[in-house]
């Protein structure tokens, strides 16, 4: 994350203000307006997309996920008090999208991280890729991504959406318990899981995520 000078309260009245302006929005679809609701989807219709499509790793499935995210918003959005961020709201929703739509699918199908994951002596560990990689570096970080794709296909559901949140979209412990609903020292414990059970499946491939 790139950080902006006196970085923390600038960015602080950044998401207050998007999140006032997402209340507003969301008030005026409780009272019946439309077109409301239509400036809340074009608001966040390309990053649920881009959430839904890392957990699919399709296209169509990710459009799927997201359309019927934003159909259980609609029925359920007099309901929402505005406790949490709308963002944090959807992004929970479009989670329980994705998860309901593996159950009925009984399958898994692969999701690549966009942030490498190097495996460690004890957890799987963010790193992030050099951009004066050599082309053999390149080669090698390709081959990591094909094996953690592979490893990550064997993960139960809710394993591969906590790796995703953290890993990949960045989300802190505080913004994953919010979106799942659970205290934050359960989400440490069930994202610690599903790093050790990533490592386990990739116990094969130490050589490679261990060389330097």
């Amino acid at each position: 994350m790139t950080l902006h000078p006196n970085g923390g309260p600038q960015r602080e009245e950044t998401m207050t203000n998007a999140t006032l302006d997402d209340i507003t929005l969301v008030r005026r679809i409780q009272r019946g307006d439309r077109t409301a609701l239509d400036q809340l989807v074009a608001r966040h219709q390309a990053r649920a997309y881009q959430y839904a499509f890392r957990l699919t790793r399709s296209q169509d499935e990710a459009a799927d996920v997201v359309a019927d995210a934003f159909v259980r918003v609609f029925k359920a959005i007099d309901g929402f008090k505005g406790d949490s961020a709308f963002s944090t709201w959807l992004h929970r929703i479009v989670t329980n999208c994705y998860l309901d739509r593996r159950k009925k699918a009984n399958s898994r199908p692969a999701v690549s991280l966009d942030q490498e994951l190097a495996l460690g002596e004890s957890e799987v560990e963010r790193q992030f890729a050099d951009p004066d990689m050599t082309p053999h570096d390149r080669a090698v970080q390709s081959q990591k991504e094909s094996k953690i794709q592979e490893a990550l296909k064997r993960l139960p559901e809710w394993q591969r959406a906590i790796v995703v949140m953290y890993h990949v979209d960045g989300l802190a412990y505080e913004e994953i318990a919010e979106i799942l609903d659970l205290p934050m020292g359960t989400v440490k414990s069930r994202l610690n899981r599903a790093r050790l059970a990533l490592r386990d499946e990739l116990a094969a491939e130490q050589e490679l995520f261990l060389a330097a």
